[in-house]
């Protein structure tokens, strides 16, 4: 009798298995921003910061920093945001505390967010990127609104997702598929801080002949980092990340003058109203990214165009630029009116009202105050599709 016996000799080191460290509740605000609550340093504040791994850093805002009465170091270092470049400030060695873990060694610069505190109706005192996303493995639940810092470690991703590959620096890139009048594949940042689906850069769009030239395009202001800028809203065919499809996707296209989206080696951004419908698992360590649909997968995306941004300054609810040709302007409202009350709503809460002009083919009857007269207007909600 001949037998034969088969043995391989196999080792390897394994690091030890990723343990969770804490759940952080946190709140959504339009477009799915994430905001979550933490003190800075020794001060028994309870802070608003953003998630965002549009961000190389971690940064505090200025007005924040005045309240706490802190100075900071000046430096020649400068940050790129999608409407200016800017010096900025620093806090170094400071220390960040959430409800069950405290991270430390943290160099905050300083940077003046009140527009995004205008935008979303809420003090944003602060914006958390890389400094700490890349510390650990971070799970994002938006079924239970969630977020869980884990232990770098091996890892089993739960099944029923994808695994992302997407290229790791101090931002995130990821492949992904467009399609419109051309298809085209292209690599785009992983901007979980943006509060739309998509952002491609005017450059890109005309290079790549993506748009149909017979696509109307809806003219929008956008805010970020630096300021407001003009941009044009559209929809495109169809988007694909790893091997989940949306379609009639709304999309930004923006004149990149200070080339936030380093064109030609990106095309834009994938925003938060996109990845919100998927759980995800950031996994800076190994250069992982994994996606799980969730409840909100096949929820509608925001169609509908009125022509009017929404701000609260110093308490008040003010209609900001007024898009040309737009339902708003023609229903005569003008920037700058104090707006009270939209459908019989008058809580004078920012992100009500701007969910009532989240209606396509809706009639709103918006309520407001100009030169201390109150006056009111009725206009149609138009839909992008």
């Amino acid at each position: 009798m001949l037998s034969a016996t088969s043995v391989v000799a196999q080792e390897e080191f394994i690091d030890p298995p990723s343990r969770d460290l804490v759940n952080i509740p946190f709140e959504q605000l339009t477009g799915g921003i994430i905001i979550l609550h933490a003190k800075f340093a020794d001060f028994p504040d309870t802070l608003n910061f953003i998630l965002d791994t549009g961000s190389s850093g971690i940064s505090l805002d200025s007005t924040t920093i005045k309240y706490f009465g802190l100075v900071p170091t000046p430096s020649e270092r400068s940050i790129r945001g999608i409407a200016g470049i800017r010096k900025v400030s620093f806090l170094y060695n400071q220390s960040l505390h959430f409800k069950g873990l405290s991270v430390d060694s943290l160099n905050f610069h300083i940077n003046d967010y009140s527009i995004l505190t205008a935008v979303y109706g809420e003090k944003i005192d602060g914006i958390i990127g890389f400094a700490v996303l890349s510390r650990y493995i971070v799970k994002l639940d938006y079924d239970k609104m969630l977020v869980t810092f884990s232990t770098n470690g091996t890892i089993r991703y739960p099944r029923g997702g994808y695994l992302l590959r997407p290229s790791f620096n101090q931002l995130v890139t990821q492949p992904l598929r467009v399609k419109d009048n051309a298809t085209i594949n292209s690599r785009f940042l992983f901007d979980l801080g943006a509060g739309l689906c998509m952002l491609f850069s005017k450059e890109f769009a005309e290079d790549s002949s993506l748009l149909h030239k017979k696509r109307k395009k809806w003219v929008k202001q956008g805010e970020g980092l630096g300021g407001k800028i003009d941009m044009e809203l559209t929809v495109i065919k169809e988007v694909k990340v790893g091997p989940y499809k949306f379609r009639k996707v709304p999309v930004f296209v923006f004149d990149d003058e200070y080339n936030v989206t380093s064109y030609p080696y990106m095309g834009g951004l994938i925003g938060n109203d996109i990845m919100r419908r998927f759980n995800v698992i950031m996994n800076y360590q190994k250069g992982d990214i994994y996606i799980s649909p969730n409840r909100h997968f096949t929820e509608s995306f925001d169609y509908s165009y009125s022509g009017v941004e929404l701000y609260l300054i110093d308490g008040v609810i003010v209609a900001g630029d007024i898009a040309k040709g737009s339902p708003a302007e023609a229903a005569g409202l003008q920037e700058g009116d104090q707006v009270i009350g939209i459908n019989k709503n008058f809580s004078l809460n920012l992100n009500q009202y701007k969910i009532a002009l989240q209606t396509p083919n809706e009639k709103v009857k918006v309520v407001f105050r100009r030169n201390g007269v109150i006056m009111e207007v009725d206009f149609k909600v138009l839909s992008i599709i």
